[in-house]
């Protein structure tokens, strides 16, 4: 079975010579497997020789052409059109359980989220001729999804819906939180689950001045006050740190708890670990297909992933697995002149105060930053990189150069991608180190021509990153580098602050809430702490090793390292190990 993708975005026939119709083998004998449309290049997959000659031709990397196994043709289940994406196989809830789907961007996570809500039935790979919700039950008869969708369909099933851009609702609900919970409510669980969130101190604020991470715990407390079935959430974790993100775990798994079903797709390792009993595996190619695994144990599935090969399907689709530090890299400050220095730092603004202890960092370190949102982190990170001033203390560097990656884009690059790139990278941008260090390691490469106004929230991310490490600097400054990227995206992201950190000789300080992705990135790290707007504190720089056993007790979370992968593992509250590593005081790296 063949199937050929065409990405609209990237094909551009009005700026190519239809390449891939001039060197098709198939044209050149009279088969029209490539055409010129009306609305574009069309591909027919039944005389497609699959030789892929246009996938090398094209000059945009707009065609995809993929060789499947026939079996998977009665999994196909569902198709957006002629030459666009596919999905195959279609997971289920399980009764008592949470079931996370793990997968990367563009895999097919939030289509299969629509389809088990009953927001867009499936079409079984017919986009001329839909089936109808009976026979979509018909065709999934004997399948474990089978009696799901005919209780769904029916209305006998109930399920409520986190959707993944929370942004949008402003768009879609007015009034204040309190009013639109209100109207959500139909379990009367409104004042627990809102002070479970934190959001009790917001029931009064009109939904259209929230920030991300206080709509997103509206969403989740949206759905939860629902009285469903099955409860369905996307990515619940974007835009909460990392104290947000484990009480957000603990109330979703309340509802298992209560005896009812939940599916969630989740990026950040540490919380898909800790909240899932089960877990899918999605496989692919983004924007081109999608394959959903059997199903396994939360443990497995996640090392699965983690090793690129599928066991039990003899499966691999990742070339080389992902490797985590047996333990905590060493320290370099031992060995090297420090490169920057601070006093003690204070910024004061009219509701909220932050202090800095005295610290420094030497050569080639990578500073990890924790801590709540609204307690200092950017602030501190702004000071370093000169956009904001100390009321009292100094930073002391010398002639040092920083490059700045904030923690909000919209509006801060333009142009396309490549002359974003060359104007930050000057001569390196046509080295063989620059494309080999940056462009392929964090994907850039198919976006050079686009223009940056018009790229999605993660592929504008990358490119940020991709420019702050362009630059020939001292200090490099991220906040936030991981969001809106998956697993993959994100340790590639850490890999490679990693590498040009230690190749250049400079120092890199990285804000970030995906535990997983700082135990993959600092030495060191600062912890922050204090009360969300109102006051912060930070104190220096410590190692890997210490900063998170003190940044894990204030949560009164542990964790553990997987014997196999050797990747952090969150621990069950009050498990065996839960309770042995806190009476010991160990609560990461163990």
């Amino acid at each position: 079975m063949r199937i050929a993708v065409i990405n609209k975005e990237k094909c551009r026939v009005d700026k190519c010579n239809t390449e891939c119709i001039r060197f098709c083998p198939m044209v050149r004998t009279r088969r029209e497997a490539i055409r010129l449309d009306p609305t574009g290049i069309y591909i027919a997959e039944s005389i497609c020789s699959g030789c892929g000659i246009c996938v090398r031709k094209c000059p945009f990397e707009a065609l995809s052409i993929v060789n499947l196994p026939d079996e998977l043709e009665m999994d196909r289940i569902h198709r957006y059109g002629p030459n666009q994406f596919a999905i195959y196989r279609l997971p289920v809830p399980r009764e008592g359980a949470v079931v996370g789907l793990l997968g990367r961007n563009g895999i097919g996570k939030s289509t299969i989220l629509n389809i088990l809500a009953g927001n867009l039935i499936p079409n079984l790979g017919n986009h001329e001729a839909p089936p109808s919700q009976d026979e979509v039950v018909e065709f999934f008869a004997g399948r474990p999804v089978h009696d799901f969708l005919e209780a769904l369909y029916s209305g006998e099933k109930k399920v409520a819906y986190k959707p993944q851009y929370v942004d949008r609702i402003p768009m879609v609900a007015k009034g204040t939180v309190r009013e639109v919970l209100e109207a959500q409510d139909e379990r009367n669980v409104l004042e627990k689950v809102s002070v479970d969130l934190e959001i009790d101190s917001i029931l009064d604020r009109d939904l259209g001045i929230l920030s991300g991470g206080e709509l997103q715990r509206v969403a989740i407390a949206a759905a939860i006050c629902k009285d469903a079935e099955v409860y369905l959430f996307d990515e619940p974790s974007s835009h909460l740190d990392i104290y947000q993100r484990i009480r957000a775990a603990r109330v979703i798994r309340g509802l298992v708890e209560e005896g009812r079903n939940v599916v969630a797709a989740e990026h950040d390792l540490a919380v898909l670990d800790y909240l899932s009993d089960d877990v899918f595996v999605l496989y692919g190619e983004p924007d081109v297909y999608g394959i959903v695994s059997n199903v396994h144990g939360v443990r497995e599935g996640i090392n699965i992933y983690i090793n690129g090969y599928i066991p039990d399907e003899n499966v691999r689709f990742r070339e080389s697995p992902i490797v985590f530090h047996v333990k905590p890299p060493t320290s370099s400050s031992g060995r090297s002149r420090p490169l920057i220095e601070w006093t003690q730092l204070e910024k004061a603004y009219d509701e909220f105060s932050l202090t800095i202890k005295e610290g420094h960092i030497g050569i080639g370190e990578v500073i990890g930053i924790l801590g709540k949102n609204g307690i200092g982190k950017t602030t501190f990170v702004r000071m370093l990189a000169g956009v904001e001033e100390p009321d009292s203390g100094s930073i002391m560097g010398g002639d040092i150069r920083v490059s700045y990656k904030p923690q909000y884009l919209t509006g801060t690059i333009e142009g396309t991608v490549e002359q974003v790139l060359r104007r930050a990278a000057g001569e390196k941008f046509l080295e063989p180190w620059f494309s080999a260090e940056v462009v392929k390691p964090l994907h850039v490469k198919s976006l050079l021509e686009r223009d940056v106004s018009i790229l999605s929230g993660g592929e504008i991310q990358k490119v940020a990153i991709a420019e702050c490490l362009s630059r020939d600097a001292d200090i490099y400054l991220l906040d936030e580098p991981s969001a809106y990227l998956d697993v993959e995206e994100r340790l590639a992201v850490a890999r490679a602050i990693r590498r040009i950190t230690k190749m250049s000789g400079a120092t890199a300080f990285v804000v970030e809430h995906d535990i997983v992705a700082q135990d993959f990135i600092a030495d060191k790290l600062m912890i922050f702490s204090g009360v969300a707007g109102v006051e912060g504190r930070s104190g220096d720089p410590m190692k890997l090793e210490e900063g998170m056993n003190v940044f894990l007790e204030e949560m009164a979370v542990t964790f553990r390292r997987d014997k196999d992968t050797k990747r952090p593992r969150v621990n069950k509250e009050d498990s065996r190990l839960d309770r042995e590593q806190k009476k010991t005081g160990r609560y990461y790296y163990v």
